[in-house]
């Protein structure tokens, strides 16, 4: 059988085998009467709870309401496309956000996943983990009350997640030859069908970029998903390791577990809110839902729990609805207020970033280089070689599998000077002024920010804690080469609000990127280091001549600044942190145990729920929230009183 009919038994799984089965309900008519459990999204997050939950608790029922329905969900370079351009799609939301007022009304362009198995569905593949210290953090700006929770957060408290939500498979030894890949098993273990492999391919110049990094001193880790991750890192894809097929939680966490009699999926429907007829004390709520069918609206029982795994941008509109969140925006909106909590779509994040673009006067004599997919013969046997057993050539890459990751210290001999404007901007009392207005005047989130600034104070000091990216798959892509510099850790905080003219509509975004200017301290930084590779004997040798920023705006701070906020990316598509796992007394919306501040029965788990953006891209982080919070629920529920 070829790979390409395999890739069609997985979707057929996915549909034809599961509506057998009586899984997928589009219908009320076809729902039980209640639920145990209620998860509201079929995301990395909440499948991978609901997997869990109805294998551990067989004797409970668990539906999963998703907005989306159940599609093919292709690689972001599966054929036809000429691996130039992306491919087709599943699914996906598409957010235009509000003008970012100091990025000269720059909007951040954001996607995520609208179909069985969210986002997982639509990323690029690239599968790492952040550093041990991005995880600790969180802890700290939790204070003693996430410190002395008995469910821990910080790096050894996840990593057991992390390797129990991946099943790695390591590359073959001629593959591993080939292209100097490297890896430790000891990060790994898991026995779930959530792929994380090497990719079967590299571009014939891709060790041309790292080459150079390596001149500049930035070293090679063995593995970077252990919790060490400063230098140059061999990054897995979540793609299955024979058929090079993307690896996402609508396979892995549902149509590969089916059947169970106790895990339903209820498509194409929208969660409105839950509702509490009692007050939020009283138990479990119920949800109200909308049918994208018919219109029709109805309650869903759940006699357990609610679990919103809605993702960072859907998680805080559905509290919102709910009468969960800002006091003054839900009078505003007209929404009596059932509990507030001013973090709920506060303390937005992403990464962003601008790029140093260059061309080469002698450009590497490679092949193949992308530029060969434009040849109808090359790309012709690219696409027979993705159809078969195991899976070869460029369609296997995805969006590349390098990158580095450096420290702010490893970057800018005078870090310290940064370091010290955030701890004065937090000792003067200045960090308030750079929330939103509604914010400034609530001890709270004032409170909150404060503590968030300190700890990224310490982070950021750390010379093992990365705080610049930058990913590359080849080196020569015409007309131009860029390498981008990801800023991993930023100090500026956006909103995620209702639509009040429309709010069952996609929520309003607000990034204000560059609210807190420090963070054109850390662009400039990385800009800065970036350029320095065009110095090393590597470009020197094909010839790199630098087109953008420059050495002359270069050399001037505020002209760098102008380039800043000319040629930034507001959004690399990993938006997080929107009900944020903080004390209450901290501007927080859930505790360690992800229970709402102040609601029973109703939890939280996806990327919303982290305090801190973390300095990876955010696939892996949510499988293993997912994991930890199903495994915080079961034990829960196995006590003896449930």
């Amino acid at each position: 059988m070829s790979l390409l009919k395999i890739g069609f038994v997985s979707l057929a799984a996915l549909v034809g085998a599961t509506e057998q089965l009586g899984s997928i309900k589009r219908q009320t008519t076809q729902l039980r009467s209640s639920y145990d459990f209620v998860i509201v999204g079929a995301g990395t997050s909440g499948l991978t709870i609901a997997d869990r939950l109805s294998q551990a608790l067989p004797s409970k029922t668990v539906l999963v309401v998703e907005y989306g329905k159940v599609e093919n969900c292709p690689g972001p370079f599966d054929p036809p496309t000429n691996w130039l351009e992306p491919a087709d799609s599943a699914s996906r939301w598409v957010f235009n956000s509000l003008p970012s007022t100091e990025m000269k009304n720059k909007t951040a362009f954001v996607t995520v996943g609208q179909v069985v198995g969210g986002s997982s569905c639509i990323n690029g593949m690239f599968f790492d983990r952040g550093s041990r210290f991005d995880y600790d953090a969180w802890t700290d700006a939790g204070g003693p009350e996430l410190a002395g929770s008995d469910v821990k957060w910080d790096w050894k408290g996840l990593f057991p997640y992390f390797k129990k939500s991946v099943k790695f498979t390591k590359p073959s030894p001629s593959v591993a030859q080939k292209y100097g890949y490297t890896w430790d098993e000891s990060a790994y273990g898991g026995s779930t069908d959530i792929n994380s492999s090497y990719p079967l391919f590299q571009w014939a110049d891709q060790p041309v970029l790292r080459d150079g990094w390596e001149e500049m001193g930035i070293k090679p880790v063995k593995e970077c998903a252990g919790g060490d991750k400063e230098g140059i890192c061999w990054v897995p894809a979540s793609q299955n390791p024979v058929t090079g097929r993307r690896s996402h939680a609508g396979l892995g966490h549902y149509a590969n577990v089916l059947p169970r009699s106790n895990y339903d999926l209820l498509v194409n429907h929208q969660a409105i809110r839950v509702v509490y007829p009692k007050g939020p004390q009283s138990g479990a709520p119920i949800l109200e839902v909308l049918s994208r069918g018919d219109g029709t609206k109805f309650n869903i029982t759940a006699k357990a729990e609610v679990i919103i795994s809605a993702g960072a941008l859907h998680t805080p509109a559905i509290l919102q609805r709910s009468g969960i969140g800002p006091a003054a925006f839900l009078r505003d909106a007209g929404i009596p207020l059932v509990l507030d909590l001013p973090g709920v779509g506060s303390n937005l994040q992403d990464h962003s970033g601008p790029p140093v673009n260059f061309n080469y006067t002698n450009p590497p004599d490679f092949f193949p280089s992308p530029a060969a997919m434009l040849n109808a013969t090359f790309k012709a046997d690219a696409i027979a070689g993705f159809n078969e057993t195991p899976a070869r050539g460029p369609y296997t890459l995805s969006l590349g599998n390098s990158a580095i990751y450096v420290s702010l210290p490893h970057m800018n001999p005078q870090y310290a000077t940064i370091i010290a404007k955030i701890r004065n901007a937090v000792s003067s009392g200045a960090a308030a002024s750079y929330l939103p207005t509604e914010y400034r005047s609530l001890p709270a989130m004032v409170s909150g920010y404060n503590a968030q600034l300190l700890t990224l104070a310490d982070l950021l000091s750390n010379p093992q804690a990365p705080n610049l990216e930058s990913p590359w798959a080849t080196s020569h892509i015409s007309p131009a080469t860029t390498v981008w510099s990801f800023l991993l850790h930023p100090l500026s905080r956006g909103t995620v609000r209702l639509n009040l003219t429309s709010p069952l509509s996609q929520p309003l975004l607000d990034y204000r990127m560059g609210s807190n200017p420090i963070d054109f301290d850390l662009h400039t930084t990385g800009l800065r280091f970036l350029r320095r590779l065009l110095d090393t004997p590597t470009m020197k040798k094909y010839g790199a001549t630098e087109v953008s920023p420059g050495a002359a705006i270069a050399g001037d701070d505020a002209a760098l600044v102008e380039y800043v906020k000319d040629q930034i990316i507001l959004s690399f598509q990993h938006p997080c942190c929107t009900a944020p796992m903080l004390p209450k007394g901290r501007g927080g919306v859930v505790g360690a145990d992800l229970k709402v501040h102040g609601a029973r029965g109703l939890r939280v788990a996806d990327m919303s729920v982290a305090p801190l953006l973390v300095g990876s891209h955010t696939s892996a982080t949510a499988y293993a929230i997912g994991e930890k919070a199903a495994d915080i629920i079961v034990k829960e529920w196995k006590k003896p009183g449930h």
